[in-house]
C-alpha cells in the first residue's frame, strides 16, 4: 500500500472562507468515491496554531505506485490541483506501509 501525504499553506492574506478556498476544499471532498483508485481518503483543516504548521492536510492510499500515478493524472484530481495553485503552497510525502 502507498500512504499520500498532502499538506496545504494557503498563500498570505487568504483565509478559510475566501470562495476558491471554500471551491478547492469542494474539489478534493469530491475525489473520495468518484476515483476508483483511491482506497482511504480523509482531509481537513489544521486546529494548530503552532508557526510550522500547515493549513489543510490531505491523508489518502492506493494499492501501489502504478495507482497513485493514475489518481495524480485523473482529469477530477488534476482540476482540484489548478483551483489549489491559485492560492496555496503545499508539500507531499508518498511511502509503502
Amino acid at each position: 500500500m502507498i500512504r499520500h501525504l498532502v499538506l496545504f499553506k494557503l498563500d498570505e492574506g487568504v483565509e478559510r472562507d475566501d470562495p476558491r478556498v471554500v471551491e478547492g476544499v469542494a474539489a478534493f471532498r469530491a475525489l473520495d468515491g468518484t476515483i476508483p483508485e483511491i482506497r482511504t481518503w480523509e482531509l481537513g483543516w489544521n486546529f494548530s496554531d503552532r508557526p510550522i504548521a500547515y493549513d489543510f492536510a490531505i491523508n489518502s492510499s492506493f494499492d501501489d505506485p502504478a495507482a497513485l500515478g493514475r489518481y495524480l493524472e485523473h482529469p477530477a484530481h488534476q482540476a482540484g490541483v489548478a483551483l489549489w495553485r491559485e492560492f496555496a503552497t503545499w508539500v507531499i510525502a508518498d511511502y509503502e506501509f
